[in-house]
């Protein structure tokens, strides 16, 4: 029994919606509930895992207001009427699996029936960032629960120490403006891919399942020196290891991974999850996939 994925939706940025976060999310939410056949107010929990937004947002959270325009229950929630309990959470390319986790728990404990993860990062806007790296995209997952053998397995963490010279993202005052600035280390994806290894392999070990033994290993980020590192540290050939197509995606990045990797993984086929990130952090975990959705 696990959190089953029912349904993915990737949206990538247009000339109107490429320095919207906002936007992106609640696009990729609206088509994948519409795909599900399912309603808005059906949503009992809205996760975040977006990080960069539109002027540097920093409040309110970005989940109430992808709950806001999606139409996920918006207004208070009267006596015993229904409600959706939305939040972000902040974890680089590791969001939408920190999200699963927290989602798997809510699921796991019956409060809730219906889950939504959401992720999205754009350029803040004209003079709000420095070399914005990443590419506007959106990411949507839609959960439930099965009582059966399928769904998500326990999520393995790793911390590195790293005292942020892997990746540093940080906003700073100038000219009356918050603008974003960036750095990276070279060797930060070979230092993600041993964090990455390390939450694998405990995540492998603990269920006593060999890496030949899944159908598909699907990673984030999507960096090619980073999957070919992750590839040598798991002793697996580097098309094992499905990434999104584009290497400039951020927190959508594992979405899209799982969504390119789907249509190759039979029901009943396990499929490993493995993210990393600034931190280091690492996390993975297996993923075996129902007769219907992801």
């Amino acid at each position: 029994m696990g959190t089953v994925i029912e349904g993915v939706e990737i949206t990538h940025g247009r000339w109107h919606n490429r320095h919207s976060a906002l936007h992106l999310a609640v696009a990729a939410a609206k088509t994948c509930l519409r795909r599900a056949g399912r309603a808005a107010d059906a949503v009992d929990l809205l996760v975040n895992a977006g990080i960069y937004r539109d002027r540097n947002l920093a409040e309110p959270a970005l989940a109430a207001l992808i709950q806001q325009d999606v139409g996920a229950n918006p207004e208070d929630p009267h006596g015993t009427g229904r409600g959706t309990f939305s939040f972000d959470v902040a974890n680089g390319a590791c969001g939408v699996l920190t999200a699963l986790h927290i989602v798997d728990g809510f699921l796991r404990s019956h409060a809730i029936d219906c889950a939504l993860v959401v992720a999205s990062d754009a350029d803040p806007g004209h003079g709000l960032s420095e070399g914005f790296p990443f590419s506007p995209a959106g990411a949507a997952v839609l959960c439930d629960w099965s009582d059966d053998d399928y769904g998500l397995g326990r999520v393995h963490w790793v911390n590195q120490p790293d005292d942020a010279d892997c990746f540093r993202a940080t906003v700073g005052l100038e000219d009356s403006r918050n603008v974003l600035r960036f750095a990276a280390a070279d060797t930060m994806d070979q230092r993600f891919a041993r964090a990455a290894t390390e939450a694998a392999r405990r995540c492998l070990d603990a269920a006593s399942v060999h890496p030949s033994d899944v159908d598909a290993i699907v990673a984030a980020p999507a960096r090619d020196t980073y999957r070919h590192a992750l590839a040598a540290g798991l002793g697996v050939a580097t098309d094992r290891i499905v990434v999104a197509k584009d290497q400039r995606m951020h927190t959508a990045a594992l979405v899209a991974a799982l969504d390119e990797a789907s249509g190759r993984v039979p029901a009943g086929g396990r499929v490993l999850l493995v993210a990393a990130g600034a931190g280091v952090t690492a996390g993975a975990a297996l993923y075996r996939k129902a007769d219907h959705g992801t």
